[in-house]
């Protein structure tokens, strides 16, 4: 069975990060291997939390997994707990991978043009390092821009995408892409869960494909707030599906459709968005 590390805290309450990663990927037929970056009580949404940093656990679990000659067939990486976890990756990236390990990592920083309590400046320039290591990305918007810009230039951007027509918007948006993956050399980015303002009003939310410099969108109906984990959930599908050989533009209508279930029953059962969407029983499409 193919293996995936799952670099990703662990949250108690929030259906997120190793919670939601763990039964997507074995969903999938693909061993998740969680390597805890914290430990939560719950997500970091609610009014408040007990966290616990793991960054001097990470290197004695990978102490470990090297005496057992663990060879993953992919690794995901997703929320950080600081920018020194990201000098942590980057050592398991040299201890285990190789250049067949599909590494897909999730810039986790920030989302509808605000950062996460856990950003900095030196986090996004560590990031701006762990990313050359990606087979893929899967930045939302905000995160892309930070990215490139950091975090003044992300809002200067955000604001500009807001004024502007449903075209212009995807258009900015794809060159933005392109110019992520020449900038990093990447083979691929998906930048995730874009609202799209329709001429005639109404939201669709956007998925949006990089691959050797050709744009792909794939849409779907916007229903609801921002969920907790939907982000996780769907790099969850495209890291099990990239180590199955299943190819990104499929990976990515796979989560569309597994997604699009999930937040349609938490909207009609009223779920508040931190305690996450309803995606237990629409594991079997996957």
């Amino acid at each position: 069975m193919k293996k995936i590390a799952v670099i990703h805290d662990l949250s108690g309450m929030g259906k997120c990060s190793l919670t939601a990663a763990i039964p997507v990927i074995s969903a999938m037929g693909v061993q998740a291997c969680p390597l805890p970056t914290a430990v939560l009580s719950n997500q970091t949404g609610y009014g408040s939390y007990f966290w616990d940093d793991y960054t001097d656990h990470m290197e004695e679990i990978m102490k470990e997994w090297k005496k057992m000659d663990f060879k993953p067939d992919g690794v995901y990486t997703g929320f950080l707990a600081g920018a020194r976890q990201v000098d942590v990756i980057l050592k398991f990236v040299e201890m285990f991978c190789t250049k067949e390990t599909h590494i897909l990592i999730d810039p986790v920083m920030g989302d509808q043009g605000n950062v996460y309590r856990t950003y900095s400046e030196e986090l996004c320039e560590k990031m701006r390092t762990l990313v050359q290591q990606a087979t893929v990305i899967t930045p939302n918007l905000t995160e892309a821009l930070l990215l490139l810009h950091g975090e003044q230039g992300m809002r200067e951007r955000m604001e500009a995408f807001s004024h502007m027509g449903e075209s212009q918007e995807l258009k900015e948006i794809e060159q933005l892409g392109k110019e992520l993956a020449h900038h990093f050399r990447l083979e691929s980015i998906v930048i995730t869960g874009v609202d799209v303002l329709c001429e005639d009003g109404s939201v669709k939310m956007g998925n949006l494909v990089i691959e050797k410099d050709e744009a792909d969108w794939y849409f779907s109906i916007k229903e609801g707030g921002s969920y907790s984990g939907t982000g996780d959930l769907f790099a969850s599908v495209l890291s099990a599906g990239i180590v199955k050989g299943i190819s990104m533009k499929e990976c990515v209508q796979k989560a569309i459709a597994f997604l699009t279930g999930a937040i349609h029953d938490a909207v009609l059962e009223g779920t508040d968005r931190n305690d996450g969407v309803c995606f237990e029983k629409y594991l079997k499409m996957l």
